[in-house]
């Protein structure tokens, strides 16, 4: 990954300069080309419980299209309990971490929204139950309107399961964590100055005061915990690749590679990285510049991938390869729902509310679904979707 962190310094301290003259600038040389931090000799960054997160989705979204699992494995691994043995991964197991309680649960949405977040979660569970209960009964089932089961694309393509309106639930799971859990814990949890600056949390970074037993500050952990939920699972985390994983860090690479977005995951890891560079430097104003710079375009890739897979979607529904569009259709339905963690820079909301979410899925699942949805309906949500952010529909594709 190409870094241009010394230009985005720049553009940043030029920031800072016209609105505060009295505030020292740090030192452009100091800014470290890659996400590496320490503290006498030691490394002070730590993301181990993001890792194991993603590392339980991928073994869940994996489950999902396993008919021998049952709901109460599933749900398991998904709420899993400390010691229980609800993965393949023993590392996993002896985890007291589970992907349900983060799900949902920044402190900026849903701290004072707690019937909103259970919702939320309800959803997820439905989606687990829908597949067990409605998918995997009839998984040697050809599928028709009305009717669950599986559907291939054209010319021998894959294979697709899907319930009674088309919708792959294992697709609109996994799609909607990418919202509800990386997305959601970056943008609104882990960046929020309601978290960063919680009780001492300034005045003991400013002092170098570190948690007990610990190498890293309170505030420059919550930060790493954010870049975690990115590039948690890289093989260089302090030099991350892109499709290390099956949720956003994956989608951020299909971005990268749309050339009307490229440059957009140097932008992404450069704000990351100044950022942090600014809390060891004890320059907040800086530090929130590249939290916005964050939120905006994390937000811009759920918005992306959206468009990219309602249009896409559209298309091969018109071709008449239904297996291949009920998989694009599935895909936007998880991106759309993902649209509420999205968050615009300088606010405390997001780019669509939680109400226009559901209106957009209720339109979707209508009738028998995707069945019934039309091209022309299709394309309105695209054009919405796409009219709240900078790039256009044929950007996206």
């Amino acid at each position: 990954m190409r870094k241009n962190i010394l230009g985005v310094f720049a553009l940043a301290l030029t920031t800072l300069s016209c609105s505060n003259d009295d505030t020292p600038s740090p030192d452009i040389n100091e800014v470290p080309a890659t996400y590496t931090f320490t503290r006498n000799g030691v490394s002070t960054v730590s993301f181990d419980g993001q890792t194991t997160r993603i590392l339980m989705g991928e073994e869940l979204i994996a489950g999902l299209l396993d008919p021998a699992k049952d709901i109460q494995a599933l749900t398991a691994m998904f709420t899993h309990a400390e010691g229980d043995a609800d993965f393949t991964d023993a590392a996993l197991n002896a985890s007291g971490k589970n992907i349900y309680s983060k799900t949902a649960a920044s402190r900026d949405y849903f701290s004072t929204n707690t019937t909103l977040s259970n919702e939320i979660k309800a959803d997820f569970k439905g989606w687990l139950e829908g597949q067990v209960n409605e998918v995997f009964p009839v998984w040697e089932q050809a599928a028709a309107a009305g009717t669950p089961g599986f559907i291939q694309e054209a010319g021998g393509g894959a294979v697709r399961y899907v319930n009674a309106k088309g919708l792959e639930y294992d697709q609109a799971f996994s799609k909607s964590l990418i919202g509800a859990l990386m997305t959601d814990q970056i943008l609104n949890n882990y960046l929020s100055s309601s978290v960063l600056d919680e009780g001492t949390n300034v005045d003991n970074n400013d002092a170098g005061i570190t948690e007990e037993g610990k190498p890293y500050t309170a505030m420059e952990h919550k930060w790493d915990e954010a870049y975690g939920y990115l590039y948690g699972t890289s093989t260089d985390a302090s030099n991350p690749g892109l499709g290390e994983d099956s949720f956003l860090n994956k989608y951020l690479g299909r971005v990268e590679g749309d050339d009307d977005f490229a440059g957009i995951a140097d932008e992404i890891f450069d704000a990351f990285t100044l950022g942090r560079f600014a809390i060891t430097e004890k320059d907040y104003e800086l530090r929130d510049i590249q939290a916005n710079i964050i939120r905006e375009k994390i937000s811009e890739i759920i918005a992306i991938r959206a468009v990219y897979y309602l249009e896409y979607g559209k298309a091969a529904m018109e071709s008449g390869d239904m297996g291949a569009a009920f998989h694009d259709l599935s895909e936007g339905f998880g991106f759309i729902y993902s649209l509420q963690f999205t968050r615009m820079p300088g606010t405390n909301a997001p780019y669509f509310t939680n109400e226009e979410v559901n209106g957009y899925l209720e339109t979707l699942m209508a009738g028998d679904g995707f069945w019934d949805v039309d091209a022309a309906t299709l394309e309105a949500m695209a054009s919405e979707i796409a009219s709240r952010f900078d790039f256009t529909v044929a950007q996206a594709l």
